[in-house]
């Protein structure tokens, strides 16, 4: 290898390590930023993921078993069960998926006692919104903010009337704009969606998970269509970031 052919191997080499090391730094700001407590899992705790496609991801519906593989799904449940439950062995922490495609706030609010509520989670993590939106486009769905606030508000007075004590973490609606689906017709509007997800966290004490941030701060690393390839569904890079962020939120 001559000395040219050297210099720019280590230097991409160095770049490639500072891309590797950056993205964790990355979701460490946009948290911190949000200035987000954090939740504490307890030995023997059940842990509850919910929401649409983002946090269902293929998984296998009939599988019931905690930590079950094919139940958590490809996607952040799975990445973020499998590393707490190698760095934890000694807590016998239970993981649930139970998201599902295409759902909005009203169709977890009508499958809510079997699929969160009789399991009696001790943290329940719930992310939900893109699709009362999106699904407003192609006029299949009427829906408003104002609908998604109020629905996903008697949602968690529900939840918190049936478990009083359950720790909550609500994941921030989030579209990247520019890629496939997500055009300039989503705006201002989506916003509305976004801050109604905030402001029920603040009401419910939930742990907020800025995930628009940490996507905007991510494509700063690498092209958006890398951490998305449609702008709402996350790719196998998206998942793991949102991961990140999902295990900066407990301890």
């Amino acid at each position: 290898m001559n000395s040219s052919n050297r210099r720019n191997f280590l230097k991409n080499v160095s770049m490639g390590t500072l891309a590797a090391v950056s993205i964790p730094h990355i979701v460490s700001a946009a948290v911190s930023a949000d200035k987000s407590k954090k939740v504490t899992l307890k030995k023997e705790g059940v842990i509850l993921f919910q929401g649409d496609s983002i946090t269902d991801v293929g998984r296998k519906r009939d599988a019931m078993d905690a930590n079950n593989g094919a139940a958590l799904g490809g996607g952040y449940p799975h990445l973020a069960a499998a590393h707490l439950l190698l760095k934890r062995p000694g807590d016998n922490l239970k993981f649930y998926n139970k998201g599902i495609s295409g759902n909005k706030v009203f169709q977890l609010a009508e499958r809510w006692d079997a699929d969160c509520l009789q399991l009696k989670p001790d943290v329940l993590s719930i992310l939900v919104g893109v699709n009362d939106f999106w699904h407003t486009l192609n006029g299949n769905y009427k829906g408003t903010s104002k609908v998604y606030r109020d629905d996903y508000d008697k949602l968690l007075d529900r939840t918190k009337q049936a478990l009083p004590d359950v720790q909550l973490i609500i994941g921030e609606p989030y579209a990247v704009k520019g890629v496939k689906a997500v055009d300039d017709k989503w705006y201002p509007t989506f916003n509305e969606y976004r801050a109604a997800a905030r402001e029920l966290a603040d009401k419910y004490k939930a742990v907020f998970i800025p995930y628009q941030a940490i996507y905007d701060k991510a494509i700063q690393a690498a092209p958006a269509a890398y951490w998305t390839p449609d702008g709402v569904h996350p790719s196998v890079a998206g998942a793991q970031l949102m991961a990140e962020a999902w295990l900066q939120c407990v301890k």
